[in-house]
């Protein structure tokens, strides 16, 4: 019987997800660029680029390898990204306002999440809006949070 991690593992593989493995405790920073070294070279400068987006949208925010993605935490899970064989995936979905839904309708995955394709420019003003959306929702989840 195969192991949750194996099992995990395999789920990813099978889902063609590009995995840099774990990070070592102590060393977010030098994981996630572990993990983009070894990111084929073509999704290098994308996954670069959306980084440097999320760092200039949250400075705050810390960077980790969380679900075997890189990740940004602000008081919790702000955003992930990781490549894919034939697109560059967003998470967790997010709701935005209804022109902002509009233009991610065509990007949306079958869970909600974004799923922006490698064989088109990558939209990164709209990634930028997504960043900027998604820190709006994390912020006010979190007051209503505090309220409770």
């Amino acid at each position: 019987m195969k192991s949750v991690v194996k099992k995990k593992a395999a789920a990813k593989k099978k889902a063609g997800v590009l995995n840099a493995g774990r990070p070592e405790p102590g060393r977010a920073g030098s994981a996630i660029d572990d993990y983009l070294a070894v990111c084929p070279p073509a999704v290098q400068p994308i996954m670069q680029k959306i980084r440097a987006i999320v760092r200039k949208e949250a400075p705050e925010a810390t960077e980790k390898i969380s679900y075997g993605m890189p990740a940004f935490f602000l008081d919790g899970a702000l955003i992930y990204y990781a490549p894919f064989k034939q697109h560059i995936g967003i998470y967790p979905p997010l709701k935005g306002d209804a022109a902002l839904n509009k233009l991610l309708a065509p990007h949306r995955g079958e869970k909600g999440n974004l799923k922006f394709a490698l064989v088109d420019p990558i939209p990164y003003d709209l990634i930028r809006r997504v960043v900027r959306c998604r820190i709006s929702e994390h912020q006010a989840h979190l007051a209503a949070k505090r309220r409770r």
